[in-house]
């Protein structure tokens, strides 16, 4: 489907504020790592939930447009720190792990975003109902099932829903536009979780592939 003028325009704020939430996140993790602040953790997560409820409770309008931003970099920092404990571990066991990951989460985010917005229509968006019940199964698999086999579906299956949510949110946004909706700060935040999410299950994967190859060279 042909994407209209203003919907373009939309998508140029929604990506470049994406832009920015990158490297406040890096900065979160960054922070949290340089400065050993792991028995932060509690406080940051407090912070990313509280920031995130407070982002669509505040209603999209220029007046509150510089506090929303606020939020929003709070939200993708607290979001970052969070992170430091599982880029630490990974990086301590190969740096290299991190920066493959986030260059293959940058090419699956932008492969399935291309997918979205070039799509002949917006069939992507009756998967909503399918991604959330999938999501709550994942939940429900992890919390009371465990096993070697089970993890390793967890983290397939994550990645592959999360993908599944990058066809869904891009289109939701873009219809949203159609609609009326130019809340760019509230779409930015629902890639975001995308992005993380993406990111965390493949520096699972690669992380445990360079554990086991490390096990083989030491047999």
């Amino acid at each position: 489907r042909k994407l209209e003028k203003e919907v373009k325009d939309h998508l140029k704020k929604v990506y470049g504020t994406l832009a920015i939430s990158m490297f406040a996140a890096a900065a979160g993790a960054a922070f949290n790592i340089y400065f050993d602040l792991y028995n932060l953790q509690f406080l940051f997560a407090l912070i990313s939930f509280g920031t995130l409820i407070a982002i669509p409770s505040t209603p999209a309008s220029f007046q509150n447009e510089n506090k929303r931003f606020l939020y929003f970099l709070a939200f993708t920092f607290s979001s970052g720190f969070s992170l430091g404990p599982l880029i630490a571990y990974y990086a301590s066991i190969n740096t290299s792990i991190i920066v493959n990951a986030y260059i293959v989460t940058l090419a699956v985010f932008t492969s399935f975003t291309l997918a979205a917005l070039y799509a002949e229509n917006t069939k992507y968006l009756h998967l909503g109902g399918t991604l959330v019940s999938a999501s709550f199964a994942l939940l429900f698999t992890t919390l009371f099932f465990r096993s070697t086999f089970l993890n390793g579906a967890i983290i397939w299956g994550g990645l592959l829903i999360n993908c599944g949510f990058i066809l869904y949110d891009t289109q939701l946004i873009c219809e949203k536009r159609r609609m009326g909706s130019d809340d760019y700060i509230w779409h930015s935040v629902e890639l975001f979780i995308d992005f993380v999410n993406i990111f965390r299950y493949i520096v699972r994967i690669l992380g445990e592939k360079e554990k086991r190859n490390d096990r083989r060279r030491s047999d």
